[in-house]
């Protein structure tokens, strides 16, 4: 039985997320956060998938304002071209395969309030009225029935095309709304800059919100007109102060190619104020003809695009509303602000006996599960592949794999859905809504069924503390846990007590862990910190900011209490790192830069050994390295073996004794890995968890797939299929002859024993839904020939088997980190999300009470 060892003692301050954009073709979701960072969410049905594919560290004193994912052409990914917007006027794209921010467009002097990428036409045509376009979705007629509820015409459920002809745009346009009242339109190239197009004239006020037409030939813009004449800082606080100020509000209408104005809207009619002080915070252009606008006054008005006329007004929102969002059909529409609520509005026929069959914008429901202002919303398509941003690397790698993905991606779209368990509504090509605000969560609703399901919680701990634990840390004989935050790096030393504590997991129990703060490092010049490590030892620890990494060593002050650290001089001219870890000795620390490379430093010499280039083929070692860059390392007890991982999941192996790459394994059913590493029981053995919640064991020695994995791979147990919530980590028991390991997320943790069959228990309902390519090659082998028989042995020795496997345990917290203390004792730190919540600044919006 293990015992587990509760602690909520540590900070955990997430940042909110200010900026969302849907890629191209709408597999992911990018969230930028206010300390500069930006995400990549592989969007998927259900739980199993939900997955942050990429983290970028930006510069943390830019703060981003829009972003915005543009067709790039067929050099490039599927998925496009990232850029966004700051406030300091500068434009960065973000490259996804080397992991950086690229300044392609330095200040421009104003701050840059929003940008919108011009629709991009592949042919002289365009799709009109329902048909999924845009952001590069086709939707199948067959899912017409269920866009529509039973009060909505045939007419508004027809998903018929129209072909209409209009200019072809050659060049990329991206259009931006300035703080000095000016639109500036700039065209992207392939190079590393943006091209100057053209200003629209300038007009009084701040233009805060622009969008061009379906047809790219119009650009509307949201602007605050009023007198500013004290305006001479663009901070950003001082910004939304004066904005507060603004006397009106127009909404401009320009031809994007004579760069006149063709109309203006005077907007103020509605809302909850006088209409003194308003902002456009929003614009949203519909193919239908309709344009929509919110506003400061909580207001969501829709305007007939082509004559400015006002057609319908909703003043629903109880302060800002921030975002604006449009189904794939484009005929329901959500507003989100600062009063947290999500509301959905509704394209419906007019009275029957109306003779001009007059449509109008209705208001539908409301959801309100995030507890501050909701700064973004986008919508996008769940997918069952995720190596979409791998195909930007060279085509003669995994070209094989790449076949076969496809050719099994076809044989998917005509299988039966898996039906998860928590929801009904996430289905493969099926949109859904996303949000994200203060309150630094990320939620998805059903767009076709906003009303009849609950939103859920694609991100439980969002930017969780990085830790890494310890066990009996040779400076105090005590467990040591190292925990990351932004700027700082904790040395804490654990201490376990008795008496029970309950309440914490849906089925477990356990003690009370203290944690006593042994040391604190600042990063140098409060630069971001990137990735960290701490020796099996506990006297070594390093971490790389966005400049270099260093080096330190921790000891015992000359006394009875007291600690000091020393830095260690690293050599010279090493990039920063993206991951960092020891050897199991302590006395090499491998170093995974931004280079692609992986740097070896003798931590007694402090010189460097050796350097790694990662590839997928052995000819290819001596060459530049061309793969994605290493986000993950494990090392094996013996310090035998370097398990290295790239971004998409692909995994190199190298020898340290001989200081060569001894393996590589490409991506596993094109998913990432999540979590890894080598057990103490067996040194040849690598275990790795992935996104789509399969479970691997790899015999290193061998560079084969190890005999559990080929017996249980494609009957894992449906519970551990639909595993809760992203894996985070491994843990595995201080033992050498224990054979189990710990594999949790944020919301539960599973016992797993390699030792043990696996539980055939409804055999039917077990079989993954997605079929791997190397267990396809396996089939092929002669160990399938047995492979039946095993199976039928395996459940054989089940029933005789008292223990059950994956055995789970939920809990009632978000936790952040799971690892064994002893062989029959674990850590785990939690934190009840309300003293998370506590720790943020007021929701912008209050509520007044009593009305």
């Amino acid at each position: 039985m293990v015992e587990a060892y509760w602690n909520s003692s540590l900070d955990w301050n997430p940042s909110p997320i200010v900026a969302l954009a849907t890629s191209v073709d709408q597999s992911q979701v990018a969230a930028a956060r206010e300390d500069g960072s930006v995400e990549i969410w592989l969007v998927s049905p259900g739980s199993v998938g939900w997955h942050c594919q990429l983290t970028i560290h930006g510069n943390p004193n830019s703060r981003v304002s829009s972003l915005v994912w543009c067709h790039s052409g067929s050099r490039n990914p599927p998925s496009g071209r990232l850029f966004s917007s700051s406030i300091d006027g500068s434009v960065s794209e973000w490259d996804l395969f080397d992991l950086k921010q690229k300044v392609v467009l330095d200040s421009i002097g104003v701050s840059i309030w929003q940008m919108a990428a011009a629709p991009y036409n592949k042919a002289c045509v365009i799709q009109h009225e329902l048909q999924h376009v845009g952001n590069g979705y086709l939707n199948d007629k067959s899912n017409d029935a269920e866009d529509e509820a039973s009060e909505t015409s045939e007419n508004e459920d027809d998903d018929s095309v129209e072909l209409h002809e209009v200019s072809v745009v050659e060049n990329l346009h991206l259009a931006m709304g300035c703080d000095d009242g000016c639109v500036r339109v700039y065209i992207i190239t392939n190079s590393d800059e943006l091209s100057y197009n053209k200003s629209l004239p300038r007009v009084s006020g701040r233009v805060l919100s622009v969008t061009w037409s379906p047809d790219a030939t119009m650009i509307y813009a949201g602007s605050s007109d009023g007198r500013h004449e004290s305006e001479t800082s663009h901070n950003l606080c001082l910004s939304i102060y004066h904005l507060s100020q603004a006397l009106r509000a127009f909404i401009r209408c320009w031809d994007a190619k004579l760069a006149h104005e063709i109309y203006r809207i005077t907007v103020g009619l509605g809302g909850l104020g006088s209409g003194l002080e308003l902002c456009i915070w929003s614009l949203l252009a519909l193919r239908c003809g309709t344009l929509v606008s919110g506003d400061s006054n909580g207001s969501v008005q829709f305007w007939d695009s082509q004559h400015g006329t006002l057609l319908q007004a909703h003043s629903l929102h109880k302060g800002d509303v921030n975002a604006l969002a449009a189904s794939p059909s484009h005929n329901r529409v959500f507003s989100a602000g600062s009063d947290g609520q999500v509301i959905l509005y509704k394209l419906s026929s007019g009275d029957d006996n109306s003779s001009k069959g007059i449509k109008k914008w209705v208001y539908v429901s409301h959801v309100r599960v995030h507890t501050h202002d909701i700064r973004a919303l986008t919508v996008a398509v769940p997918i069952s592949q995720e190596d979409r941003l791998a195909d930007e690397r060279d085509e003669r790698i995994h070209c094989k794999e790449n076949s076969a993905d496809k050719k099994a991606k076809r044989i998917r779209r005509k299988e039966k859905h898996i039906s998860f368990s928590y929801h009904k509504w996430a289905h493969l090509g099926v949109p859904m809504l996303l949000s994200a605000g203060d309150d630094t969560k990320l939620f998805a609703y059903s767009v076709q069924e906003f009303t009849k399901f609950k939103p859920h919680d694609v991100c439980p701990a969002p930017q969780r503390v990085a830790m890494q634990l310890v066990h009996d840390a040779g400076v105090n004989e005590m467990p040591l846990l190292l925990a990351q935050a932004s700027y700082w790096l904790d040395i804490l030393c654990v201490h376990t007590k008795s008496g029970s504590v309950t309440n914490m997991g849906s089925s477990s129990h356990g003690a009370l862990a203290t944690t006593d703060l042994l040391v604190r490092v600042k990063s140098k010049a409060s630069r971001k910190i990137i990735c960290s490590t701490i020796s099996a030892s506990g006297s070594l620890f390093a971490y790389s900011d966005h400049a270099k990494p260093s080096l330190f060593e921790l000891k015992r002050a000359h006394g009875r209490s007291g600690w000091t650290v020393t830095k260690r001089q690293l050599p010279k001219k090493l990039p920063f790192a993206h991951s960092m870890v020891f050897s199991c000795d302590s006395s090499r620390l491998m170093i995974a830069a931004y280079d692609k490379r992986i740097y070896v430093v003798d931590v007694g010499s402090l010189e460097l050994v050796h350097t790694f280039a990662p590839c997928c083929e052995e000819h290819d070692e001596e060459m530049p390295p061309s793969e994605p860059p290493i986000t993950r390392m494990y090392t094996s007890s013996d310090g035998q073996w370097l398990a290295a991982i790239n971004c998409f999941g692909d995994v190199h192996i190298f020898n340290l004794e001989i200081q060569r790459q001894h393996w590589f394994i490409s991506r596993m059913d094109g998913a990432s890995v999540t979590a890894g590493g080598f057990p103490p029981q067996n040194n040849n053995v690598l275990i790795i968890a992935t996104s789509s919640n399969r479970v691997y064991a790899f015999d290193v020695e061998a560079k084969k797939l190890g005999d559990w994995s080929i017996k249980h791979t494609l009957v894992l147990p449906r519970r551990y299929q639909e595993f809760p919530g992203e894996v985070i980590g491994l843990s595995f028991p201080i033992s050498s002859s224990s054979s189990t390991v710990i594999i949790y997320s944020a919301r539960a943790m599973c016992f797993i024993d390699f030792g043990l069959p696996v539980d055939q228990e409804d055999e039917c309902d077990l079989v993954n839904g997605q079929d791997s390519v190397i267990i396809k090659k396996l089939q092929n082998s002669p160990i399938n020939g047995c492979l039946k028989r095993k199976l039928k042995e395996s459940s054989l020795d089940t029933k005789l088997s008292d223990r059950k496997n994956f055995e789970f345990c939920a809990f009632r917290d978000p936790v952040l980190f799971v690892g064994h203390l002893s062989k029959n004792s674990v850590l785990i730190i939690h934190k009840p999300w309300a003293d998370v919540v506590r720790t943020f600044s007021a929701p912008v919006h209050r509520h007044i009470f009593g009305t």
